[in-house]
């Protein structure tokens, strides 16, 4: 079979790692004001290098700087967009099954833009650590900042008077996405993933049920979204992969969100034009793959080696389930990676670094069974 060289990759990763010790010390002594913002960006320029080093040692064919600059996946992104403005609170309305991490809410002060966003520095730094070597870059997406403030902050959204009309909302996200994109391509970005966690509370029955009580329309909640989505991905210049996460949720190896793709999957799957979908299938929690029959011709990422714990999944059973998706999405546009990252917070996740890459070592040697990569 052919090497699967463009991306998605025969093996892949969702993005973050697990943050080293010496930079979790660095960051912890900035918030208390014992370093200076330079010296703390030195540490992280110094084990983003060994990073790459270690992701180039893995046979990756693209690389990530780990989200190693983040605290939250989502929320350093978001927050440091114009017109955005991030609210710490003790009151989470994600309820994690196990523990909490720190409250948030994001509120518009004004018209939403990108400006001169903090991101496209850190990838341009992650392009000259990198040097010719393929990279990824990923943010969140564009639903999680219609989510965060709209849906799961509906009861106490107070709109600004630009967005009394939400079409106006979405079309603001629309242009500064598509402004990103254009950004993060022109500073050399040929592999964007754009993470989601909004479908993985779409397909939860429970959360559906509550979304319908509090008057939101899920359904067309989700046709917007993907209508948003399609709308930024027309901005894709042809050589450039856009792809996107769906999660639900991974702080510390816990999640907030069950149920199978199958209220979402028309939808999104049948719906939105991304290159490929990266999709968690590590628990039943994520149902079966019939959901599948809704791909129409992109690639389908299997999330089958979970991220969350240390122990390695058997090589053959994760082979048999390959082999069970292939009667929905041909084994061509498959592909194999963990369910998600190792970090999706500096927190991390409930494994060492070594298990970290074992995790990685295992997907690449099942990929090299099934594709003869």
């Amino acid at each position: 079979m052919a090497a699967l060289k463009q991306p998605p990759y025969a093996y892949d990763i969702v993005g973050s790692f697990l943050r080293p010790a010496r930079l979790r010390k660095a960051r912890a002594a900035f918030v208390t004001g014992d370093i200076s913002h330079d010296e703390l960006t030195a540490v992280e320029d110094e084990c983003i290098a060994e990073l790459v080093e270690k992701e180039k040692a893995a046979g990756l064919r693209a690389v990530t700087d780990g989200e190693f600059r983040r605290a939250m996946w989502h929320l350093d992104f978001l927050e440091e967009l114009g017109g955005v403005e991030r609210i710490d609170t003790t009151d989470w309305s994600v309820e994690f099954k196990g523990p909490k991490p720190k409250g948030a809410q994001l509120r518009f002060t004004g018209r939403i833009g990108l400006g001169d966003h903090p991101f496209l520095a850190h990838y341009a730094k992650l392009r000259k650590i990198v040097g010719n070597y393929p990279t990824k870059m990923t943010i969140p997406s564009p639903s999680m900042l219609h989510l965060i403030p709209c849906v799961r902050g509906k009861a106490s959204f107070d709109p600004i008077e630009r967005y009394q009309d939400e079409q106006v909302l979405f079309d603001d996200i629309v242009a500064t996405y598509q402004d990103a994109v254009r950004a993060f391509y022109d500073l050399g970005c040929r592999y964007l993933q754009f993470d989601d966690t909004s479908w993985g509370e779409f397909c939860d029955v429970r959360k559906r049920r509550a979304y319908e009580e509090a008057g939101i329309d899920l359904d067309g909640v989700t046709r917007r979204y993907v209508a948003t989505i399609n709308a930024i991905l027309e901005a894709r210049p042809a050589d450039m992969a856009i792809t996107t996460h769906v999660c639900r949720g991974n702080f510390r190896s816990t999640w907030f969100s069950s149920g199978g793709y199958d209220p979402v999957a028309e939808v999104l799957l049948g719906g939105a034009n991304y290159d490929a979908f990266f999709l968690e299938y590590d628990t039943d929690r994520a149902g079966d793959f019939a959901p599948l029959a809704h791909v129409k011709d992109q690639i389908v990422v299997l999330g089958l080696v979970t991220s969350k714990f240390p122990e390695l999944e058997d090589e053959d059973s994760v082979i048999a389930r390959i082999r069970e998706a292939e009667s929905y999405v041909p084994l061509e546009r498959l592909r194999l990676s963990p369910q998600c990252g190792f970090s999706s917070t500096e927190e991390g996740n409930e494994l060492s670094e070594d298990e970290q890459w074992a995790k990685v070592a295992l997907v690449r040697r099942i990929a090299e069974r099934v594709w003869e990569t």
